[in-house]
């Protein structure tokens, strides 16, 4: 898909992709589900970046509020996810997705299952 990670701290991660024509739906726009990608990539690594070594997580559930289109005139755009919380078991996330001048083409939250090692 073409993205990659250009800020990482605990909690928090941003990655960046350009949209381009190859992801595009039938209406010429970029296709939603590149935006949810981008959105769960990066709560989910934000999830990661608090768990202990050999603990992993995966998405329970993930929310999606689409703002405007993407196109691959929009440019580079940042999806950033950032914790919530952090449990036991279960583990909440938002993020963002912006572009170069901020903004703001999409936003979503997500809920984690928490895997931790059997033992």
């Amino acid at each position: 898909m073409g993205m990659w990670i250009t800020e990482v701290s605990e909690g928090r991660i941003v990655f960046a992709a350009e949209p381009a024509e190859y992801q595009y739906n039938p209406l010429g726009t970029v296709h939603g589900g590149v935006a949810a990608t981008l959105l769960d990539s990066a709560m989910g690594c934000a999830v990661q970046s608090m768990l202990p070594a050999g603990t992993g997580y995966t998405t329970l559930e993930i929310k999606v509020n689409y703002l405007r289109s993407m196109t691959s005139k929009t440019g580079v755009v940042y999806s950033e996810g950032k914790i919530i919380h952090l449990g036991g078991r279960v583990a909440t996330a938002e993020g963002r997705i912006t572009d170069a001048d901020g903004k703001l083409y999409a936003h979503g939250t997500t809920t984690c299952i928490v895997l931790r090692p059997q033992g």
